[in-house]
């Protein structure tokens, strides 16, 4: 009963916040996300924890701003979703700016397909769609959601701009294969595993697990991995690219263990610089929870 009243809230935001004034929306969600904090309930408590963990040293002050901003960098994304099926390609393409497209495009045009790894920062569906509309095949994996027909309405929301979302089980990794072998780029989140049988990382001098999919499908494909940051500008995103160089020595395992590692600390450089925009709100690290003072 309740997972069907959250997906009709969702369908209901579909629809109601494309009708809505853009600016009445997004101001709206600011102070939805003010509220948020101020509640200061389970999702803003981790939140404040992994933000206070990425800067040991940060004051209170400025963590707490900080928690306001990375609340309403995360409502601004739902603000995107909700609104963005009404987006035209003109805009989609004109507000994105990238530190150099073509470490991905030389990638897309060579024809062997491509792994992009990332946290989950920014909006990453608008830099998926921008990709898509420069003539990338994206695909992706989502964890399953329920009730069911959440989970198809979210497959078609990035199906409309050009990305094939699969559900995350155990066939996905040859599927996967097979979309690299045909020229898709596969763009992954993955400072979180989902699996928990992933691998240990140090992130941010502490213990972490990350997955190991997108460097297990780079060593098997010879597909370039490629990490992604993307951060919020005052009119869309940034996204910052990186070539992840592939060790050619050592056992399987140990040179996943490697590249993921290198994968972590990609993703701390850009939470170090964008750290308002990286919307965590799950724990990342294993050895407890961080205490912040409150």
């Amino acid at each position: 009963m309740i997972e069907n009243i959250s997906a009709w809230g969702y369908f209901g935001a579909w629809r109601v916040l494309r009708w809505l004034p853009e600016t009445f929306v997004y101001s709206k969600a600011n102070d939805v996300a003010d509220y948020l904090v101020k509640k200061n309930g389970k999702s803003v408590a981790r939140l404040r924890s992994n933000l206070a963990r990425t800067s040991p040293n940060i004051t209170d002050l400025d963590l707490d701003l900080l928690v306001y901003q990375g609340m309403r960098s995360a409502l601004r994304y739902w603000c995107d979703v909700f609104r963005f099926p009404d987006w035209s390609k003109e805009r989609i393409l004109s507000t994105v700016t990238v530190n150099d497209e073509s470490i991905l495009m030389d990638a897309v045009a060579a024809g062997n397909g491509a792994i992009v790894t990332l946290p989950h920062c920014g909006n990453y569906d608008h830099a998926a769609a921008y990709f898509c509309a420069r003539g990338a095949t994206i695909v992706t994996v989502a964890e399953h959601l329920k009730p069911e027909k959440l989970f198809k309405k979210f497959m078609q929301y990035r199906e409309n701009f050009g990305m094939e979302s699969l559900p995350l089980d155990g066939r996905v990794i040859p599927t996967l294969m097979q979309r690299i072998r045909s020229g898709s780029v596969i763009a992954l989140a993955a400072d979180r595993d989902l699996s928990k049988s992933g691998i240990d990382v140090n992130f941010f001098g502490g213990p972490a697990r990350m997955p190991a999919g997108p460097a297990l499908l780079a060593i098997r494909t010879g597909a370039p991995l490629i990490s992604a940051y993307i951060s919020y500008t005052e009119a869309g995103i940034h996204i910052d690219l990186t070539v992840i160089e592939i060790p050619t020595q050592g056992s399987e395992s140990e040179r996943v263990a490697l590249v993921v590692q290198k994968s972590a600390d990609l993703f701390a450089q850009g939470i170090s610089r964008y750290p308002q925009d990286w919307h965590m709100m799950q724990r990342i690290w294993i050895d407890g929870d961080f205490k912040v003072r409150q």
